[in-house]
């Protein structure tokens, strides 16, 4: 059986296509290794790829006409749709970066899945979709019409696009929503790489309202398991309504670690992973964040076995520990400029939430 990942080079892209090949299963890759993070990194995690039963091809999703071409002999008959350009506070930067990769890549990929008649697509989601929402935990079945920032609003378009896709062309399509992940090989763009970067070199960590917010940290491996057992179990198109409301063959869950950590609990973790106190920098919530996130995972529990088993006080110093050896001990650092650490440094309070 042979799979298509999109965002192969991507921190849970790379995941998925580990998991799929120790499976014994074929995979082609696909990614544009854009900048937005140093592509070290992205070529570090595809060396660990390195298998007969893997090909990777460089290419843009929000190109179709390259998308259509590179499918021609290519075998697969089920798709992992992980590529997207992710960040809440670049979006308010670099909007039109996610019209190309999240709306027109979203849209390719559903007709690649259209021509191609996939057995199933899986997509990633993302929490930021609940927006500004107060009703925790965070159920699939919740108002999602109010986001707070174009990355989010671009994730709702996506599983908007999949549901009328599924509705016309019974296109068999999962939607994941994914909590706030991290771990070993995680972007650094997000909280756990530069909170650990900073308090290892003794620079200030700016916490977002004083710290005082939570996040359901959903450990990398526990996110790898939930897409696999959504891979394997497609919506059946028999009428019956899906998690997500669809009568169609298209289903929608969340993938938390079903609980919601403080901010302040967080960066503690990583102190005594570290044996460094941070230095604390309180800032006001930035536009586009929200207070508190939490997943409600009783469909994903109940209809996929979906049951997350990595805490954070066990997770969160695997990853510290992965971050000594892989951005300390000789490999490539991620900060290419001066420029480009400090910018990673002044965002690194808006980062709790993003997903990938």
């Amino acid at each position: 059986m042979s799979t298509l990942v999109t965002g192969v080079a991507g921190f849970i892209g790379a995941a998925v296509t580990r998991a799929l090949l120790d499976r014994g299963e074929s995979v082609v890759g696909i990614d544009n290794l854009n900048s937005y993070y140093p592509v070290a990194l992205k070529h570090a995690r595809l060396a660990t790829l390195a298998n007969p039963h893997f090909r990777f091809v460089q290419l843009d999703i929000a190109n179709g006409d390259a998308l259509t071409s590179f499918a021609e002999g290519q075998c697969f008959d089920r798709i992992v749709h992980l590529g997207a350009q992710a960040g809440v506070r670049h979006s308010l930067n670099a909007p039109l970066d996610y019209l190309d990769s999240n709306l027109a890549g979203h849209l390719n990929i559903l007709e690649l899945a259209r021509a191609r008649r996939c057995s199933h697509l899986v997509y990633a989601s993302s929490s930021s979709v609940y927006g500004g929402n107060t009703k925790l935990p965070f159920a699939v079945g919740d108002p999602v019409d109010h986001p707070v920032s174009l990355y989010a609003a671009t994730k709702r378009a996506d599983e908007l696009m999949s549901d009328s896709y599924a509705h016309l062309f019974r296109i068999p399509q999962t939607g994941l929503r994914f909590f706030t992940v991290y771990g070993p090989w995680g972007r650094p763009d997000m909280a756990p790489w530069i909170f650990t970067d900073a308090i290892l070199a003794g620079r200030p960590i700016r916490l977002n309202n004083g710290g005082r917010m939570k996040r359901d940290f959903t450990y990398v491996d526990d996110i790898v398991a939930g897409v696999l057992a959504a891979l394997d179990q497609p919506p059946a198109d028999d009428g019956s309504i899906k998690p997500g409301g669809a009568v169609a063959p298209h289903a929608i869950y969340n993938l938390g670690n079903d609980r919601s950590e403080e901010l302040t609990r967080f960066v503690a973790i990583i102190e005594a992973a570290t044996g460094k106190r941070a230095i604390i920098e309180p800032v006001p919530l930035p536009a586009g964040d929200v207070l508190a996130t939490h997943a409600d995972i009783s469909p994903a529990r109940a209809s996929l076995g979906y049951a997350p088993r990595t805490s954070l006080d066990s997770g969160l110093p695997q990853f510290v520990e992965w971050f000594q050896r892989y951005a300390i001990a000789g490999a490539p650092r991620v900060a290419t400029s001066r420029r480009a650490a400090a910018g990673a440094r002044r965002n690194a309070d808006t980062r709790i939430s993003a997903t990938g």
